[in-house]
């Protein structure tokens, strides 16, 4: 117990809360905080601030070029969309010009068709009416040659200016019914 009384009566324990060394301890204090502040003010600030100014003008132009990039895109975009647009008519123009030509050729063919079956129809025509005329030509050969050997059959007597008339007639009449 005595050295708590020892201690108790030489004074407090702690340096700090000795009121017999508060002024060396403020001026102390007062020292470092202004080489912290002259420190801080001088050489970590000034390069703090210089970070940020870097930053915000990379950020800055970051921006602008951005804003340029996006120009350019919009540029761009407008530009393929004329081109597309120029292209689609172009190919619409190209496909009626097509369709025109192929019309026209078409049509060229149709006449070529049209005129190939109007000669062979009238070539058809001209050959069937001379197998008219020479199936009439052998009607009347034969219908001649049949009364003659009718006439002979029966034991008549024939003129071949008589039954050449006669059958010529009755063949006529036979036309124009």
């Amino acid at each position: 117990m005595d050295t708590d009384a020892n201690a108790a009566a030489n004074g407090p324990g702690m340096p700090q809360l000795d009121f017999a060394t508060f002024p060396n301890q403020i001026f102390w204090l007062v020292v470092t905080v202004v080489i912290i502040y002259l420190i801080l003010s001088r050489v970590a600030l000034p390069r703090i601030g210089a970070v940020l100014a870097e930053r915000r003008g990379t950020i800055t132009n970051d921006i602008a070029r951005a804003e340029e990039l996006k120009l350019k895109a919009e540029a761009a975009a407008a530009a393929h969309d004329k081109a597309l647009a120029d292209a689609r008519a172009e190919a619409s123009k190209i496909v009626e010009k097509a369709k025109a030509e192929m019309q026209a050729e078409l049509d060229v063919a149709l006449q070529k068709a049209d005129a190939e079956i109007a000669a062979r129809t009238a070539e058809s025509e001209a050959r069937i009416a001379e197998i008219r005329a020479s199936a009439a030509e052998a009607v009347e050969v034969v219908a001649k040659d049949t009364v003659h050997e009718l006439l002979g059959a029966l034991g008549q007597k024939s003129d071949g200016r008589s039954v050449n008339a006669a059958v010529s007639a009755r063949i006529k009449q036979g036309d124009a019914a």
